[in-house]
């Protein structure tokens, strides 16, 4: 007996889906050894982790360098929708990577793998590029104004209404406004550029600011921050007092805005690259 063309059909969709559900899976079980076997052995995978108002793109040119040196690099997307969530997606990340791990985190992302990589041994070096750092309790509303400075004000702010999670609560979430975002966030970077990033940015949701930090992995993890020393959304000030509670390893400080990794990426992927060797050493 014959099948009809139609049913020869639908088998063969179903055997290429088969294919490739197997396919992924096998991607997946093999996942952490192609991390580490990409970087030759030892050396350590560079996850970067951006903060709010960007994306992983702010990475670009780091991660070109990183790539050109060797490195296997992963840029995951930072939820942005509450720390406590936003660090157990990143720590999802971490616990799907084999070897070891160098983390590198911009602006509110310093908040979330603080929190990620605590408890996780294969996260060998923290690199904080002008990125909150906070202690066990501590919330970041209060953190980012425990100094002078910061251009994160109610009247640079456009806040919006979505639709969160839960049904129950109403999500707010904060963007930049565009005719300031420059001077905030990135005034060393052309203003061709930095239109394109205000028009792109993503924005945060008004409940990161409010959820206290868990145990810092920067307390058993050794430490590396970069600070620009003219960054207008985190004061340079509270930089400083959080590398120093920190006891870092070492702090480089920039002539930079906020968004260092863009306008300096050549002094981010050297201290990168420190972080990296030291580990690779101990």
């Amino acid at each position: 007996m014959h099948s009809s063309p139609s049913t020869r059909r639908t088998r063969s969709v179903r055997l290429a889906l088969a294919a490739i559900l197997i396919g992924v899976f096998a991607f997946i079980g093999a996942g952490p050894a192609a991390s580490t076997s990409a970087n030759g052995g030892d050396r350590p995978t560079i996850v970067l982790v951006h903060g709010s108002f960007a994306d992983a793109s702010g990475f670009n040119e780091v991660i070109e360098r990183l790539q050109a040196r060797g490195y296997a690099t992963v840029a995951p997307p930072n939820p942005l929708r509450g720390l406590t969530s936003d660090a157990a997606y990143i720590r999802s990340v971490l616990e799907g990577i084999g070897g070891p791990i160098v983390l590198v985190a911009h602006s509110y992302g310093g908040a979330v793998v603080t929190n990620a990589a605590t408890g996780n041994p294969n996260v060998k070096a923290l690199v904080y590029i002008n990125g909150f750092a906070p202690a066990e309790g501590e919330l970041l509303n209060d953190l980012v104004y425990k100094f002078p400075g910061s251009l994160l004000t109610p009247e640079n702010l456009t806040i919006r209404p979505y639709p969160a999670t839960d049904p129950a609560a109403l999500g707010l979430e904060a963007y930049i406004n565009a005719d300031v975002f420059r001077e905030v966030f990135a005034a060393d970077v052309d203003r061709h550029t930095t239109a394109v990033m205000a028009a792109t940015q993503r924005p945060i949701d008004l409940a990161t600011l409010q959820q206290p930090s868990g145990p810092p992995a920067w307390a058993t993890i050794p430490s590396w921050f970069i600070i620009g020393t003219n960054d207008n959304t985190i004061p340079p000030a509270l930089h400083r007092f959080m590398a120093e509670r920190a006891g870092a390893v070492r702090t480089v400080e920039v002539r930079a805005s906020h968004a260092v990794m863009i306008s300096k990426p050549r002094v981010v992927v050297r201290v990168i690259l420190e972080a990296a060797r030291s580990q690779a050493s101990s």
